[in-house]
């Protein structure tokens, strides 16, 4: 497709490593595509949704994809501006060891995901970033981007570190509603009835199904979903007060209290541990 621009980070024997980005200017269903390799694909900024039959996914920060081998499907953008994520193809025998067995079809001789995604902790987030950061710069030696996948991986598909969503359809279009609200703009501070309103609900219907189908409340998605951007925009700012103002957060100790207690260290100290300053 024109509008992807796909660049290859890392390319081994063991994982093969892309930083996909799509401009989004179709915001309907794309025409049918499919894998040929089993992916593992972390968006890191903007929104998406993935439609495989009947099955409607959003993707965003806080989730992971699973795109498996020969499996058709849809892509559309119903937010503008894109998206852009880290697409990882991970050999089928080291998903063997690697997923647990709720998350994959026992049946046939290929290994299949029986999820389209999981939602992912802080630290997979830290982890994306990290590697993606580092092979940029050409910072990260071959066996260490090796290493830092593998553990992406496995962050992300542990039965402690992930989590899958159970819902009816109906309860889960309906949170997918306010996702695609909050990911249509990080830096608005919604209220609940706005967000409400856009799902065509009660606030504390919404505030309840919520939590029911993600397992955390709504702030605090919105909050990881900016806490993401950040990670994404590090290497491109110098000036962190300005970055955490444009993410909505309320003073340069709000975004660094937040990013601290999400990812264990400062904006800035992460900027220097990941080698962008």
């Amino acid at each position: 497709m024109s509008q992807l621009a796909v660049r290859k980070l890392l390319d081994t024997d063991l994982i093969q490593v892309r930083d996909v980005v799509c401009g989004g200017e179709c915001r309907h269903r794309s025409g049918e595509e499919c894998s040929h390799a089993t992916s593992l694909v972390f968006p890191y900024r903007g929104v998406f949704m993935r439609h495989v039959g009947r099955d409607d996914t959003v993707a965003e920060a806080n989730q992971v994809l699973f795109f498996n081998c020969d499996e058709a499907y849809q892509i559309s953008h119903p937010v503008e501006g894109g998206d852009s994520c880290l697409s990882m193809d991970v050999p089928e025998a080291m998903l063997e060891e690697l997923v647990p067995a709720e998350y994959r079809n026992p049946k046939g001789s290929r290994f299949v995901f029986n999820k389209q995604r999981l939602r992912i902790d802080e630290r997979a987030q830290a982890l994306v970033a990290l590697l993606r950061h580092s092979l940029l710069r050409g910072a990260a030696e071959t066996l260490e981007a090796e290493t830092l996948a593998m553990t992406l991986v496995r962050r992300s598909v542990g039965v402690r570190t992930a989590r899958a969503a159970t819902a009816s359809a109906g309860r889960q279009k309906l949170v997918d509603r306010a996702k695609l609200a909050l990911s249509s703009d990080l830096a608005r501070r919604w209220t609940l009835a706005e967000i409400a309103r856009e799902a065509g609900v009660s606030p504390v219907y919404l505030t309840q199904v919520f939590q029911q189908v993600e397992g955390t409340p709504l702030y605090r998605y919105q909050l990881r979903l900016r806490l993401a951007r950040a990670l994404d925009l590090l290497g491109t700012y110098d000036d962190l007060t300005a970055l955490g103002l444009e993410l909505g957060f309320s003073s340069h100790s709000h975004f660094s209290s937040a990013f601290r207690q999400a990812y264990g260290r400062t904006p800035a100290e992460f900027q220097r541990f990941a080698g962008l300053r």
